[in-house]
C-alpha cells in the first residue's frame, strides 16, 4: 500500500527543457520478441548509431536488469509481470530525464506491455516487434536454453512452456530473420526521423 504522506514534487527543469538542450525528443523504444530474436543486438546497435550522432541514449537490457533491479524475481508469470512493471517505471523516469530509452525484454504478455504504454504520454511508447520464428530463434540459441526447456529442465520458458503473445499493432516490425543488422538499424532510425524524434 502506498503511504498517504507521499507528495509528488514537480521539478523546474522539465522534460521539455531537457529535450531542447539535447536537440532531440525523449521516448521509450520497447523492443519485444522471443529469446534469440535479436532484441538486445538491435537495441545496442541503435544505441551506438544514435550516440554517434550526439543523442542521449541508454539500453535497459533484460539480463542486466535481472542482476540488479529484479534480482529477487523468478520467471513465474507473476514475477515476469512485476519485472516489466519495474522496467516500465524506470524507463518512464529516464524518459523524463531527457533520454531515448531502449528496452530489450521478451515481455511476453500483451497486457503488461499495454500497462507500460499507459504510463507514458501518448506517442512516447514505441513498440518494436523483433519478429523471428521459433525455429530461427532456437537455431541462434548458443546457451542451449531452448533445448533444456524442451527437455523440461527449464520451467516457464517463453515459446516452449510459457506463451509469447505477439504485438497486434506495434509501431514497427523488424524481420530479424531476413534483414541484416545494418538494415534493421536504418529502419529504426528512419522511423525516429519520420516522427521528428531526432532531426537530421
Amino acid at each position: 500500500m502506498k503511504s498517504e504522506n507521499i507528495i509528488y514534487h514537480h521539478a523546474t527543469v522539465t522534460r521539455n527543457r531537457r529535450n531542447q538542450a539535447n536537440g532531440h525528443k525523449s521516448v521509450v523504444l520497447w523492443f519485444t520478441g522471443l529469446s534469440g530474436s535479436g532484441k538486445s543486438t538491435l537495441a545496442h546497435a541503435v544505441e551506438e548509431e544514435l550516440f554517434g550522432n550526439g543523442c542521449k541514449v541508454f539500453v535497459l537490457d533484460g539480463d542486466n536488469i535481472r542482476h540488479g533491479l529484479s534480482s529477487d524475481l523468478g520467471f513465474k508469470d507473476a514475477d515476469r509481470k512485476e519485472n516489466i512493471r519495474r522496467i516500465g517505471e524506470v524507463a518512464r523516469l529516464m524518459m523524463e530525464a531527457g533520454t531515448i530509452v531502449m528496452t530489450a525484454f521478451i515481455s511476453p504478455f500483451k497486457q503488461e506491455r499495454h500497462t507500460v504504454r499507459e504510463l507514458m504520454p501518448h506517442g512516447d511508447f514505441i513498440e518494436i516487434y523483433c519478429h523471428a520464428s521459433l525455429s530461427v530463434c532456437e537455431s541462434r540459441d548458443v546457451k542451449g536454453l531452448y533445448q533444456l526447456a524442451r527437455a523440461a529442465e527449464i520451467k516457464n520458458y517463453t515459446g516452449i512452456s510459457s506463451p509469447y503473445e505477439a504485438p497486434e499493432n506495434p509501431e514497427l516490425i523488424i524481420d530479424t530473420a531476413q534483414e541484416q543488422l545494418e538494415e534493421s538499424v536504418s529502419k529504426v532510425v528512419r522511423f525516429l526521423r519520420s516522427r521528428a524524434i531526432i532531426i537530421e
